[in-house]
Formats: C-alpha cells, structure tokens, sequence
C-alpha cells in the first residue's frame, strides 16, 4: 500500500478544566512514502505524543492522520513501532521474539521460517538466535527488535528514541544500520530524537517542534548526500542552526519550569 503520512490540523489535550495540558497544537505536515523524517526538540515539545498519534496509539482531540490515504483510528499492521524499551519477551529467545508476529497473524510455519531466517541474517543476529534477552547487550536487544517489526514487513516505521540509552560507539552502529535497512526494505520511518547530531545523521527531512504546546517550529530539509561526514563544515553549520533552534525552546521549557506555568 501507498505510504504517505498526512497529519492535518493535529492537536491533542490531556485532561480537561483548568489543569488540561494542551500537548500538540495545530500541526500539518505530510511525510511522503519512503522518506526518513526525524522529529526533533526538547523533553515536553509533544515528539513521542505526535509519533503514538500516527502509531494510533493516542486518539487527537482535533484534526486528522492518514496513512495511504486511509484515516488512522487505531494501532494497524501498516505501522511497526520500536521503543527505546526492547519489549522483547523475556521467556522467548531470539528467534522466537522475531516470529512472535508472524504466528499471531497466522502465517504458516515454514512461510515464517523463511522470513525469520532472512531478517535474522540481515540483523547479523543468527549466531544469537538462540540466545534470550537476558543475555544479550542493549544493542543487540534493539537489533531483535528492529527485526520483529522487519518480519512483519509494515510500510511505515515508527521509532522513538530508539537508541537513545545505547553508548556512543552502539548508537552510531544501529544507526549505520538503520539506514541500511531503511535504504534495503524502502520503509517510511519517523523517527523521535532530542539529539542534534543523531536527527541531522539519519534524516532527509526534520520537523523541530516547539515547546508544550508542542507546535510545528522549522520544517528543514537536510540536503546532505550520504554517507554522512560529522566532521564536514556543511555537516557542523546545519547543527549549529538546528541548535539555536532547539535552545530557543530549552530556554523556554526551562522558564516555565522554574515559574511554574505554561508557555503560549
């Protein structure tokens, strides 16, 4: 199925009367099938309320999501969601955790052998398919994560912050990876992150939303070719913009906290 995104007039409030907190407001924006779009801001800004709003995970107070055109309601196979938790079963060993979908959605046993056994190998999981959770490293546990969500073969990624309690050198290789992957399976992703460096890494295109009410700030197209070098001055003059526009919000969100209120 076609894989656009369009979020129209989004906006979400938790609560009601006086201690209501309006938490999106009157966001648009269109994500295109194939693209890998990265929300960015600060802790409060609405990124992971915005992302389980496409996930239909968490129901808008107005406006709409479609996916294909097609309202989203609720959680569909047409979305995969990777948490920066694992929600990797603990009971389950590694090839388990990858079926698991596939056996709830009835595929027939050898059918799922064959897909489980292509995405293990694509992850570099299969010497640790055997292996539970409780063995495995942080990064090899998202690895399997990744992997359930790939077996289910879903048009739309959503990732939120994925890798964001990984150690440098693991965070830099799953992204490496993630791109592989996005660049392989031709998936939608919509990534959440609060790092500069790791948004303008991996996107073509990042949203930086602004703080509680979380509205739409910059939509910024990253006209970088790939392979991505950290190090080039093109690469450290678009972190330098993005920076100042995600302190402008930090400043904000800083504020209010310190006074106890809200920002209009």
């Amino acid at each position: 199925m076609q894989a656009d995104i369009v979020v129209a007039n989004a906006s979400k409030v938790f609560g009601s009367g006086p201690g209501a907190v309006t938490a999106l407001e009157d966001i648009s924006a269109t994500v295109p099938e194939g693209q890998f779009l990265c929300l960015l801001g600060p802790s409060g800004c609405g990124k992971s309320t915005l992302l389980n709003a496409i996930a239909g995970f968490a129901p808008l107070s107005g406006g709409r999501i479609t996916l294909g055109g097609r309202p989203v309601t609720g959680p569909g196979p047409d979305r995969g969601m990777v948490f920066q938790e694992y929600a990797l079963f603990p009971w389950m060993n590694v090839e388990d955790n990858v079926r698991f979908g596939l056996d709830i959605k009835g595929v027939a046993k050898a059918d799922a052998t064959v897909t489980v056994d292509r995405i293990v190998a694509t992850l570099g999981l299969s010497d640790f398919r055997r292996r539970y959770p409780k063995d495995l490293s942080g990064g090899m546990r998202q690895r399997v994560a990744i992997a359930r969500i790939l077996a289910l073969d879903p048009p739309v990624m959503l990732m939120d912050e994925p890798f964001g309690a990984l150690d440098a050198l693991t965070r830099r290789t799953l992204q490496d990876e993630l791109l592989r992957i996005w660049a392989e399976f031709q998936k939608t992703i919509v990534f959440v992150t609060h790092s500069i460096e790791e948004a303008l890494y991996l996107a073509d295109r990042i949203l930086v939303m602004t703080y509680r009410p979380g509205r739409l700030k910059r939509d910024i197209a990253v006209p970088l070719p790939r392979p991505r070098d950290t190090a080039a001055p093109e690469f450290n003059a678009l972190k330098r913009d993005l920076a100042t526009l995600v302190m402008e919000e930090q400043t904000r969100f800083t504020q209010a906290e310190l006074h106890g209120t809200t920002v209009d």
